[in-house]
């Protein structure tokens, strides 16, 4: 595949597109310096060559030596760092919004004001920043959400400035969640970017293409979007296995096949990490490079009853087919074992969930970052990792007051102190911790260490988490240049070239389903009926309140490029209805059904209609939460009822089966899990699958102008009773829906104009 890479290191060498604070620096035989005039960083010149006096003593030190290898400069540097710097090295900042939200989660001030009322520039650091930068001497930041790309670029160059004149000089690594997406500015995990950047399908879109060298190319040209806005490390790829159907996090992965997920954990941190061409520095790393931090070992998707680690009513993951090792292999066979010179993801994050039983060494239950059974004897012990290993947001924070409400995750370990907390994930052999800005509780963790171990062990232990951490900031050229062209930013990042590989991996990510009597393509000019779509009132995982809408569910404009488009039924050629998966409101728990006398479990349907859980569990595999409900010993929700929050859906899709009177309706499913097709696949002519695209994507393959070719990634199951009977930790484990034209929704079926898909893709990654 053509590997598409712009001239990304002109991001680095123009110094007329810097702010005049930023002077850089060329070597004939060596890297670009660059640095800021007011950070009291002088050049040395050494033997015809340029190094950065980062620490400002007048001689050149090994860690400034860019001639040495990563190793050495890094241990030199861990030796020289105090205590409370090695601390804040250990530290992952919270989501930073560029500019900082007036209130709420993402709140910042500049100068003690909010930014509408600061006269402040949207680039400009804030002022909880600037103090968890100097005082905490955190340098792992996290970005969210950006103005432009623009606006990120001057941020980041402000930003490693301000870094660059504390200290020893440590440049800040910049990170992201996925922020490629097509949902990426709605998307409730991945918390990604506004403004503009190219979109590509992402997890079981990604997955649907079952193409890992398509994947390969994504990670390429999201790397050079990425250093473009000065992002050095993504939280990414997600790789866990979706064997649980049920599960809230199952859109963002690839697959329920440990093979494909193996290979396109590869071909992603490949991409990513791999410097192409001249730029390469060694091994495969160099200034196009961004770290990959694989998560969530040892793989989070076998959520008892699909509920997730987020929230304590799913702090359990299960096995009760003994599968525990399969889900190890995306990352022991895929993100360790890189085609490329990097040969390993640079970074690991292990999930919030209890891996119920699991550790067989000291019989111990507890979150997956507080596990040393997990961390130092599996991960690092029998597979041999020495990468960064980061927790998981908050989980050393107080959980909240119910088990389905957001707050910290420390589970199986909620009665510890929040820095006893810190200790454990120490002990465990953890190097970071997300989402905690304060080198508080670090430093008393450390104290802690001194009274069992003493003080060299504690100072070994530190030094040995810095030199992992500081590697990564190294490898990708920070040291010597973290600042980006801001010119050239506006050049790369969305560049028409990207835009255009992106979507047309959008559109090889759409699966079509059923296409009877050869109804698609459309491409003729007719006449289409869309009904509206109701969106019911909701909360997000944040616990924010949308209310109900009822509206177009595409923009008919767009739909006008294609066809005619009436409001009557009675007069359209054929139907066009969009609808989504769905979706259980409470996700596994009610705080109502709690406070109506109830376990408070109830069960997450995967179907429209009013669904009762007579096949659920009468005892749940795993249970407990010693702090805020002690009293629940069994979480089953047997006999239980729900019904999914957009039933409406379901009643849209019937009614205008009924409205068009024996004319064709064509029904396209924006999907964020398996789903019962049961209910309305026989009122359909037409069935298109997609896992979050773009609307345009969709009107191109009704249109002709492109061929389906994606294919399902997981299973579609025939009724709620095989998902109940399903084993959360196994694949494959499921009866699946057989349509009206005998075709089966299993793992890897999907047709294009010709009929079902058989070509190498579907031989080789079987079930």
């Amino acid at each position: 595949m053509k590997k598409t890479v712009l001239n990304i290191a002109a991001l680095f060498l123009s110094a007329s597109a810097f702010s005049q604070n930023i002077q850089i620096i060329n070597n004939f035989k060596g890297p670009t310096l660059g640095y800021s005039t007011e950070s009291g960083v002088k050049i040395l010149t050494i033997s015809g060559n340029k190094f950065k006096d980062l620490n400002k003593n007048g001689k050149l030190d090994k860690y400034e030596d860019w001639r040495l290898p990563v190793e050495e400069r890094a241990k030199d540097l861990a030796s020289k760092l105090s205590v409370e710097e090695i601390a804040g090295l250990m530290l992952y900042s919270r989501h930073q919004a560029i500019p900082m939200e007036e209130k709420g989660f993402y709140m910042g001030t500049y100068n003690g004001k909010v930014f509408s009322q600061s006269n402040a520039d949207a680039s400009d650091l804030t002022d909880q920043q600037k103090n968890f930068l100097k005082d905490d001497n955190l340098r792992h930041v996290l970005l969210k959400g950006t103005l432009s790309p623009e606006v990120a670029a001057k941020w980041n160059n402000k930003l490693q400035a301000y870094v660059e004149g504390l200290g020893p000089g440590i440049p800040a690594n910049n990170s992201s969640d996925p922020r490629h997406n097509a949902s990426s500015t709605s998307a409730e995990f991945s918390a990604g970017a506004e403004g503009n950047i190219s979109i590509w399908p992402d997890g079981l879109a990604m997955g649907a293409t079952f193409d890992p060298e398509l994947v390969r190319e994504f990670g390429h040209i999201a790397a050079q979007e990425y250093r473009a806005l000065g992002l050095t490390t993504a939280l990414s790829p997600q790789v866990d296995l979706a064997t649980e159907p049920r599960w809230y996090r199952i859109a963002y992965v690839y697959s329920e096949s440990p093979d494909l997920t193996k290979d396109m954990a590869r071909a992603y941190i490949d991409g990513f990490q791999t410097t192409l061409g001249k730029s390469t520095v060694k091994s495969g790393w160099g200034i196009q490079s961004v770290n990959a931090m694989v998560k969530h070992w040892p793989g989070g998707g076998p959520e008892e009853g699909g509920r997730d680690g987020h929230w304590a009513m799913g702090k359990y993951a299960v096995y009760p087919g003994n599968n525990f090792q399969n889900h190890l292999k995306p990352f022991i066979e895929g993100a360790f074992n890189l085609p490329g010179g990097t040969e390993e993801a640079s970074a690991v994050m292990p999930y919030y969930t209890i891996s119920y039983n699991q550790d067989t060494k000291n019989g111990e239950n507890v979150g997956n970052g507080f596990s040393k059974y997990l961390i130092s004897d599996l991960l690092r012990g029998r597979y041999g990792y020495d990468g960064v290993v980061c927790t998981d947001w908050l989980i050393t924070a107080d959980e909240g007051k119910t088990p389905g409400t957001f707050a910290g995750k420390p589970w199986g370990v909620e009665k510890l102190s929040i820095a006893e907390r810190h200790y454990k994930v120490l002990e465990a052999g953890v190097d970071q911790f997300g989402g905690n800005n304060d080198k508080g509780p670090v430093l008393e963790a450390y104290q802690m260490g001194i009274k069992e171990h003493g003080e060299k062990y504690m100072r070994n232990r530190f030094e040995q988490s810095a030199v992992r951490l500081l590697k990564n900031i190294f490898r990708t050229g920070l040291f010597e240049n973290p600042y980006v062209n801001v010119e050239e930013t506006k050049k790369i990042v969305g560049n028409p070239e990207f835009m255009k590989a992106g979507y047309e991996a959008q559109v090889k990510s759409i699966v079509m389903l059923k296409n009877k009597g050869s109804l698609l393509p459309i491409k003729e000019r007719k006449t289409v009926y869309i009904p509206k779509r109701y969106s019911p009132a909701a909360f997000n995982w944040w616990n924010v309140y949308t209310e109900a809408s009822f509206d177009y569910p595409v923009n008919l404009d767009m739909v006008k490029k294609y066809y005619d488009v009436t409001e009557d039924p009675a007069k359209a050629d054929f139907a066009l209805v969009f609808v989504e998966s769905p979706r259980s409101e409470n996700e596994g728990y009610s705080d109502i059904d709690r406070k109506d006398g109830g376990n408070g479990y109830v069960p997450v349907s995967l179907q429209y209609n009013t669904y009762t859980a007579t096949e659920g569990r009468e005892k749940s595999i795993a249970a407990g939460d010693p702090v805020v409900d002690p009293t629940i010993t069994n979480r089953s929700y047997k006999d239980k009822t729900v019904t999914a929050s957009n039933f409406t859906d379901l009643l849209t899709i019937q009614n205008t089966y009924r409205a068009m009177n024996g004319k064709p309706v064509i029904v396209s499913v924006t999907a964020s899990k398996p789903m019962i097709f049961s209910e309305f696949e026989k009122h359909a002519d037409g069935i298109l699958m997609n896992f979050n695209v773009s609307s345009q994507a969709i009107l191109d393959i009704l249109s002709g102008k492109y061929e389906p070719s994606g294919l399902l990634p997981l299973q579609m199951p025939a009724d709620m009773k095989t998902v109940e009977q399903q084993q959360e930790d196994v694949p494959y484990d499921m009866q699946v829906h057989k349509d009206t034209e005998g075709h089966s929704y299993d793992f890897g079926f999907g047709m294009n104009w010709s009929g079902v898909l058989k070509d190498i893709r579907t031989e080789k990654y079987r079930k």
